[in-house]
């Protein structure tokens, strides 16, 4: 195969960007921005995340089985690189950022248009990322979104022309 060609070819699929986030109070908390992200299933509302397998968020959601997943709006590029690189939890705040929590524990930005409550259902241990299969628990919309949802999401291409992951 091609590797440049491959890299080209699947770097033009779409990618949103979010933070994952997971844990509780009780347990050690853990995030990450994350865009192997899919809708896969309408009845029950199912998603599949791609998640690094030598990462934290990895660990704690292989524990907890309970997730959030922060949905960045347009113009958040600033919070998508903050959650690049591991971030600590102190004094409320996840990586400075205010947080509430989900029903399920795991933390909520505030600064998120929108926050998907997800349980764990399996888990593909396939390649460097395995695939989770989540089933959406609860929704929470931060704020009114208007038009287009789709368009209203911060994509992978926003980050720049050097901005890639995949392929």
């Amino acid at each position: 195969m091609d590797e440049q060609a491959r890299k080209t070819a699947l770097r033009m699929i779409p990618y949103g960007l979010y933070v994952l986030t997971a844990g509780t109070q009780d347990t050690a908390i853990a995030s990450a921005t994350i865009n192997w992200v899919t809708q896969t299933s309408f009845a029950p509302p199912l998603l599949a995340l791609g998640i690094k397998t030598d990462s934290a968020i990895y660990d704690v959601a292989r524990r907890t089985g309970d997730l959030v997943l922060n949905i960045l709006g347009q113009g958040q590029g600033g919070l998508a690189f903050a959650f690049f690189k591991p971030v600590g939890y102190a004094d409320g705040k996840l990586g400075g950022q205010d947080i509430r929590r989900a029903g399920n524990g795991a933390p909520i930005l505030t600064a998120a248009p929108a926050a998907v409550e997800l349980k764990v259902r399996h888990v593909v241990e396939l390649g460097d990322h395995h695939t989770f299969v989540a089933e959406v628990t609860n929704v929470h919309l931060n704020r009114e979104i208007t038009g287009r949802p789709d368009e209203a999401v911060l994509h992978m291409k926003d980050l720049g022309e050097k901005v890639f992951y995949g392929g």
